[in-house]
C-alpha cells in the first residue's frame, strides 16, 4: 500500500501535470487562429502579435512577485486561484466583441498563467526527493508538450469546424476539474518561507520594468518605444539597488552573482525560449498564407515538433538525475541551433518533408534541453526559494518568449508595415522570416555557451 508521502507526491505531479498541458495548448491553439482573429476583428500584424504577446507581457510581469508570494503564503493557494483566474479569463476571451478586448483578456490569461507557472514546478520540487526529481520534471515538462502538440491540431480543426472562440471554451471544463481535484485530494501546503514579508515596492519597479523594456521593445524603431527602453534601464537599476537593501526581497539578486548554477540555467532558458518560441507564430502564418493550407492541415504540420519533444522530454528529464545537466541541456541548445540555421533557407516552394524534419530536429533540441535545465535550476537553490526559483524560470521562459515575438514584430513592423498579412506581401513576408530565424539560429549559439558555462550542479 502506497505511504503517505507516496500518495503526496503522485497527487501533486498529476495535478501540477494536468495544469502545465492546460496553459501551453491554450498558446499553440491560439496561435493557429491568429489568421482567423485577424479576419474577423481586421487587425494589422502588428497589432495581431498582441494578441499572443499581451498573455506573455502579463506572464512575465507577474511571475516573480506571484512565486514570492507562494513561498509566503502558500503554493498550493496561489496555484489554485491561478487556475481559477485562467479558467474564468478564457470564458472572457471567448465573449470578446472587439480585438481590444481580446488583448486585454489575454492579458488576465497571462495574470493566471503566472501563478501556475511560478507554483506547479514548484510544488513538484518540494514532495520529490533529488533522486526522483528529474523524472517528475520530466513528466511535468512532457505535459507541456502535449498541450502543444494538441494545440495546434485541435485549434485547427476547432477554428476551421466551428469558431476561434471554441478554442477558449474548451479550457474550462478542464480548469474546473483541477479545482476539484486540488480542493478533493490535496490536503497539504507549502510555505517554506512562511511569515517573511512580502516585497511590494519591489514588485512595483519588477513589473514597471519589465512593462517597460518589453513595450519598448515592441514598438522600436518609433521614438516612444526608445524611451521606453531607456525608462526600462533605468527602473531595472533602481530595482537592483532597492533589492539589495530591503530585508525580504521579491527577488535574491544574490542568487544571480553567488550562485552560477542558477544564474547561467537561466540565462540559459531566456537565450533558449528568446531563439525558438516565434517559430510557431511565424510557421503557422507562412503555412497558411504562403502555403495556402487551411488551419487544420497547418496544425499537422506544426505538431511535429511538440510531439517529438513529448516522446523526449521525459527520458532526458530522467538522464539528468544521473548524468550532469550542462551536458545534456548544452547538447539540445545545439541541435536546436541547427534547426533553426537550417529554416532560413525557407522559400514559397521549400518542400514540406525538408520543414517537418526541420521541425523534428528542433523538437528533439528542445526536450534535450528543457527538462534537464529545469532540473538544475531547481537542484541550485535551498526549499524557501523554490517559488522563487520556479518563478524564475518561468520569467526567463516568458521574457524570451515575449523577446521572441518582439524580434518578429519589430520585423515586421520594418518590412511589411501596417498592412495585413496576405498573399500580396508574400515577398516582404518571407524577408521577415529568412531574417527572424537567421537572428534566432545566432542566439542560440550563444546560449550553447551559456549552458556550458553553469558548471556543476552537484558537488
Amino acid at each position: 500500500m502506497p505511504t503517505p508521502d507516496v500518495v503526496e507526491r503522485r497527487t501533486v505531479l498529476i495535478i501540477a501535470t494536468l495544469a502545465a498541458f492546460l496553459t501551453p495548448f491554450m498558446g499553440s491553439a491560439v496561435n493557429i487562429a491568429l489568421p482567423s482573429i485577424a479576419a474577423e476583428f481586421g487587425l494589422d500584424a502588428v497589432s495581431l502579435s498582441l494578441v499572443a504577446s499581451s498573455y506573455l507581457l502579463a506572464t512575465a510581469i507577474f511571475l516573480v512577485p506571484l512565486g514570492r508570494c507562494a513561498d509566503i503564503y502558500g503554493r498550493k493557494l496561489v496555484f489554485t486561484i491561478g487556475v481559477v483566474v485562467f479558467t474564468a479569463s478564457a470564458l472572457l476571451s471567448a465573449l470578446a466583441t472587439s480585438g481590444l478586448m481580446l488583448i486585454l483578456f489575454r492579458f488576465l490569461e497571462g495574470v493566471g498563467s503566472a501563478m501556475i507557472y511560478g507554483t506547479g514546478i514548484a510544488m513538484i520540487t518540494s514532495v520529490f526527493p533529488p533522486e526522483e526529481r528529474g523524472r517528475a520534471l520530466g513528466i511535468n515538462v512532457t505535459a507541456v508538450y502535449i498541450g502543444l502538440s494538441i494545440g495546434p491540431l485541435l485549434g485547427g480543426f476547432l477554428t476551421e469546424f466551428l469558431t476561434w472562440r471554441s478554442i477558449f471554451l474548451t479550457n474550462i471544463p478542464l480548469g474546473i476539474y483541477i479545482v476539484f481535484m486540488i480542493r478533493r485530494h490535496l490536503a497539504g501546503e507549502w510555505a517554506d518561507a512562511c511569515g517573511e514579508r512580502f516585497d511590494i515596492v519591489g514588485s512595483v519597479f519588477y513589473g514597471a520594468m519589465l512593462f517597460a523594456v518589453m513595450y519598448g521593445f515592441s514598438n522600436i524603431p518609433d521614438p516612444i518605444g526608445v524611451a521606453a527602453i531607456i525608462a526600462g534601464v533605468a527602473l531595472s537599476v533602481v530595482f537592483y539597488a532597492w533589492e539589495t537593501r530591503t530585508p525580504s526581497p521579491v527577488l535574491n539578486v544574490g542568487l544571480l552573482s553567488s550562485n552560477r548554477a542558477f544564474a547561467f540555467s537561466n540565462l540559459a532558458a531566456l537565450i533558449n525560449y528568446g531563439a525558438t518560441f516565434a517559430v510557431g507564430f511565424l510557421l503557422s502564418l507562412y503555412l497558411q498564407v504562403v502555403r495556402g493550407l487551411d488551419p487544420g492541415t497547418a496544425g499537422l504540420v506544426l505538431i511535429t515538433q511538440p510531439v517529438v519533444q513529448a516522446l523526449f522530454a521525459t527520458p532526458a528529464g530522467r538522464l539528468s538525475d544521473r548524468v550532469e545537466p550542462r551536458y545534456i541541456a548544452s547538447a539540445g541548445m545545439g541541435l536546436t541551433a541547427i534547426g533553426l540555421a537550417l529554416l532560413t533557407l525557407l522559400s514559397p516552394t521549400t518542400p514540406m518533408a525538408y520543414i517537418i524534419a526541420c521541425l523534428v530536429l528542433l523538437g528533439f533540441g528542445f526536450a534535450l534541453f528543457s527538462s534537464p535545465n529545469t532540473n538544475a535550476i531547481m537542484s541550485s537553490v535551498d526549499r524557501s526559494l523554490y517559488g522563487l526559483a520556479s518563478g524564475m524560470l518561468a520569467t526567463m521562459r516568458t521574457t524570451g518568449m515575449m523577446f521572441s515575438l518582439g524580434v518578429a514584430t519589430v520585423t515586421f513592423a520594418l518590412f511589411i508595415g501596417t498592412t495585413r498579412i496576405g498573399p500580396e506581401v508574400q515577398e516582404p513576408f518571407m524577408t521577415s522570416l529568412q531574417a527572424v530565424f537567421v537572428i534566432s539560429a545566432a542566439l542560440c549559439t550563444v546560449g550553447i555557451f551559456a549552458s556550458l558555462a553553469r558548471g556543476r550542479v552537484r558537488g
